[in-house]
């Protein structure tokens, strides 16, 4: 669990950048054999863009790294439940695994989409509520702040 923590404190500082930017503060990043070969963090604002979530800049990212969109001994760390779209992406790029901090209550994510294990080809092993409270704080206040 320790070492959990050690990469969602990366994905955190990882965040803060879309914080920053006045993005939506969630940061990812992608470890292979215990070394961070992405970092990334939301950037829909910045980038006019659906689909630039931390998530899914980060795989794009570790794919280049590795030449290959298989990323099948990779693990996700991401700040915030992936929600449907990142999901969708992370299956189809065979993750192994996804480590995420806030739960996402509001929206299809990834622990519902788990439930339908049996019909995917690949679902990741799912660990969740890892720094949650920093994670979940991080964006609350983001929101608070909009309204």
């Amino acid at each position: 669990m320790e070492q959990d923590e050690k990469y969602m404190l990366e994905a955190y500082k990882q965040a803060k950048k879309a914080l920053k930017q006045d993005d939506v503060p969630v940061g990812a990043i992608i470890v292979k054999n215990n070394k961070i070969i992405a970092r990334a963090y939301n950037q829909r604002e910045y980038k006019q863009s659906v689909t630039a979530h931390a998530e899914v800049l980060a795989i794009q990212k570790a794919c280049k790294k590795l030449n290959t969109w298989r990323l099948d001994d990779c693990i996700l760390y991401s700040t915030m439940e992936p929600c449907i779209m990142c999901s969708g992406v992370i299956i189809q790029s065979r993750i192994s695994k996804v480590v995420y901090g806030a739960h996402d209550t509001r929206w299809a994510s990834l622990n519902k989409i788990s439930s339908l294990e049996e019909s995917l080809n690949h679902m990741p092993i799912i660990v969740g509520g890892i720094l949650e409270e920093s994670c979940s704080k991080l964006v609350k206040e983001y929101f608070k702040q909009k309204r």
